[in-house]
């Protein structure tokens, strides 16, 4: 083969190929501002709307702000005896708890699946994705009637159990746990003498700390964002997380139309401990699967 055979044209700088492949790569560019655009647009209306008062909610543009957000703080505080930082403290428990709980459950069951060889290993993994495949709305009447069955309906445990077991938590757990942690490194725990639960606890759980964190921080958002679980199970206001708190405010709406500043700054103030949560726990997510290990 010649050496003009085997040259590869490049194309020139400012012929019609260059100019057409620099209007195509604007292409994607382009499709990721709308996407942003559409996503940051009811954010900023959130932002906007929560500073208005009542008389401006309905009467200003939409994106302008308002000179009333001190004044909604207040009222949303004082509303029913500030009912709306029970509902909050809810939220924190149901989702911190759950998503705690949840990723440790994840974490030894995803574990166990990656790296144990037991008859029906399969069968369990292929009935766990059936399980993110299912829709929470189909599982929500049944979870019901068992927990009324057992006496636990509208208790704080009514929405906290469900929210333990996640068969996406576990998926990734699992698919975490095969890649990051070596065979060999389990095989040296165990010939130096240490136990499972210890080659688990020493060798295996640092090294899925950003795997885990990663679930909890989906199963917290989850939980936080979680509507119709809690709506089906509890009926007492004081037992409510914030979504079903903000969605009877809601409806009174229709009643009172002042009460629908309040709904919007207590939805702006909900999405602020997840914005938190995000900002702190990214520090965790490292690009070196081993990180955890060298840091034990």
């Amino acid at each position: 083969m010649t050496q003009d055979a085997t040259r590869v044209s490049v194309p020139v700088s400012g012929s019609p190929l260059t100019s057409r492949l620099r209007r195509i790569g604007w292409a994607p560019t382009l499709g990721l501002l709308a996407g942003a655009v559409y996503c940051l647009i009811p954010v900023v209306w959130v932002l906007t709307a929560a500073t208005k008062s009542s008389a401006q909610l309905f009467t200003s543009f939409t994106l302008f702000p308002g000179t009333g957000l001190l004044s909604n703080l207040h009222d949303l505080s004082a509303y029913r005896n500030g009912e709306f930082w029970t509902w909050m403290l809810n939220s924190a428990f149901y989702a911190g708890v759950g998503a705690l709980l949840s990723a440790g459950v994840s974490g030894v069951t995803g574990y166990a699946l990656a790296k144990y060889r037991f008859s029906g290993r399969n069968a369990i993994f292929n009935t766990l994705l059936a399980g993110v495949l299912m829709p929470p709305v189909v599982l929500a009447i049944p979870q019901y009637l068992l927990m009324a069955k057992a006496g636990l309906a509208d208790t704080y445990w009514s929405v906290l159990i469900p929210s333990i077991l996640s068969p996406y938590g576990i998926y990734l757990a699992r698919i975490y746990a095969a890649g990051a942690i070596p065979d060999e490194l389990l095989e040296a725990s165990r010939i130096d003498g240490a136990s499972e639960w210890r080659t688990f606890r020493s060798v295996a759980l640092p090294m899925m700390m950003p795997g885990l964190v990663t679930v909890f921080l989906f199963q917290f958002v989850a939980i936080w964002n979680n509507f119709l679980l809690p709506f089906i199970m509890l009926g007492d206001d004081s037992k409510f997380p914030v979504t079903v708190g903000l969605f009877t405010l809601l409806k009174q709406g229709a009643a009172a139309p002042a009460l629908y500043t309040l709904v919007i700054t207590g939805s702006l103030i909900s999405v602020l401990p997840l914005i938190a949560l995000f900002l702190s726990l990214q520090r965790y997510w490292r690009l070196d699967l081993l990180s955890g290990a060298v840091k034990s």
